[in-house]
C-alpha cells in the first residue's frame, strides 16, 4: 500500500521522529502545503491519505481511485468532505487528546501574561522606568492572583476538563456555560447568566452553526470590565471587530487569542491591525508543543496499522 502525506511542514519543523507513521505503510510519498501540484495529483495511486489542512473536498475524492483511508492528522474535521467519502466507502479517522497538555499550559501562560499585566511591566522596562524609579520595584499596574477567581469554561470535552483541573490547583472556582442551542443539565449555566460572574472566560467548544460569532458584541458587553477573554479553540467564534472595540473602550481588560477566523490572516485581521499591550495574539500554537506533535504523528500511525487490520480506531466514517 502508498500513502501520501499532504502537508508535512504544517506538523513537523524537522524535530519529529516519523518511525512509528513509516512503519505503517511500505511506501510513502509526502509533500509541503506550499506545492504546485494540485492535490488530486499528489494522491494519484494512494490508497492512504493524510492530511492536515488540506481540503479534501467531494471532487478530489470522487477521483481518487485507489483511496481507502482518509488519515486527519488533527481533531477536526472541517476539511474532509465526510459524506463524499461515506458515499465512496472511503474510510476516515482523526486523532484526539493528543495536544491536552500543551493546550492547558499555553492557556495558562496567557491568563498569566494578562493577569500579571507582563506586557505593560515589559514596556516600562524598555523605557527605563524600573532604572529610573526610586524604589527596588514598580508597581505601575495591578497585578492579580488567580486564587479565588472565577473561571467560565466553553466546551467541557477533554480541553475543557484539564483547563478545569489546572485552575482549581490554582484555588479558582470553575463554572460551566450551558451548550449553546440548549443544555439543561443542572450544573450548566446559561451564557448570559455566567458571563456577568465571571473574571476569566475560556473557550474549547468546537466551531459550529451554533458557535460561530457566540461572543460578539451583546455577549462582551455582559463580561465584567476587569474580565479577560481566552480563545485557544477556533477563530470564529469570537467577533473580533467587537472584541477589539471591547478592549479599546475599556469595556473588557484584556484578551489572549490563538487562533483568528482567518489563517493565516490577511492584512485586514482587526486583531493584528492593533498594539495593544493588554491583547496577546498567538499564531495558533496552543497545539503545537514538540511532544504534542510527536503523539500526533504517532497515533495517525497507529490508526493506520489499525485499519489494515481491519480494526475501527478513531473512526469517523
Amino acid at each position: 500500500m502508498q500513502g501520501v502525506i499532504l502537508d508535512r511542514d504544517s506538523l513537523d519543523n524537522s524535530d519529529l521522529d516519523f518511525s512509528q507513521l513509516n512503519e505503517s505503510l511500505h511506501v510513502w510519498h509526502s509533500f509541503d502545503t506550499a506545492n504546485d501540484t494540485p492535490t488530486h495529483r499528489r494522491i494519484e495511486g494512494a490508497e492512504v491519505v493524510v492530511t492536515n489542512k488540506v481540503i479534501l473536498d467531494q471532487s478530489i475524492i470522487e477521483a481518487a481511485d485507489s483511496l481507502r483511508l482518509i488519515a486527519i492528522a488533527a481533531t477536526g474535521t472541517n476539511n474532509v468532505d465526510l459524506e463524499a467519502a461515506r458515499e465512496k466507502e472511503v474510510a476516515v479517522c482523526n486523532v484526539t487528546g493528543y495536544a491536552t497538555p500543551s493546550v492547558v499550559e499555553h492557556v495558562f501562560a496567557l491568563i498569566l501574561s494578562l493577569s500579571r499585566h507582563l506586557n505593560h511591566y515589559r514596556s516600562d522596562l524598555q523605557a527605563g522606568a524600573w532604572q529610573q524609579s526610586p524604589h527596588f520595584t514598580l508597581l505601575n499596574h495591578p497585578v492579580g492572583e488567580l486564587s479565588g477567581k472565577r473561571l467560565g469554561i466553553v466546551g467541557y470535552g477533554e480541553l475543557g476538563q484539564a483547563v478545569a483541573r489546572c485552575a482549581e490547583a490554582f484555588g479558582m472556582r470553575v463554572l460551566l456555560a450551558a451548550r449553546p442551542g440548549g443544555d439543561e443539565r443542572p450544573d450548566r449555566i446559561p451564557l448570559e447568566q455566567l458571563l456577568p460572574q465571571i473574571d476569566i472566560l475560556t473557550l474549547h467548544c468546537p466551531l459550529s452553526p451554533e458557535t460561530t460569532g457566540l461572543i460578539d458584541n451583546k455577549a462582551l458587553s455582559l463580561m465584567k470590565p476587569s474580565a479577560l477573554l481566552i480563545n485557544a479553540a477556533r477563530g470564529g467564534i469570537v467577533d473580533e471587530a467587537a472584541l477589539l472595540n471591547a478592549l479599546q473602550s475599556g469595556r473588557l481588560a484584556g484578551a489572549g487569542i490563538d487562533t483568528l477566523a482567518i489563517e493565516p490572516p490577511d492584512d485586514e485581521s482587526p486583531l493584528l491591525s492593533v498594539n495593544l499591550p493588554n491583547l496577546i495574539v498567538t499564531p495558533h500554537i496552543a497545539w503545537a508543543s514538540r511532544e504534542a506533535r510527536q503523539r500526533l504523528i504517532d497515533q495517525v500511525g497507529l490508526n493506520i496499522e489499525a485499519f489494515i487490520k481491519g480494526e475501527k480506531r478513531n473512526r469517523i466514517v
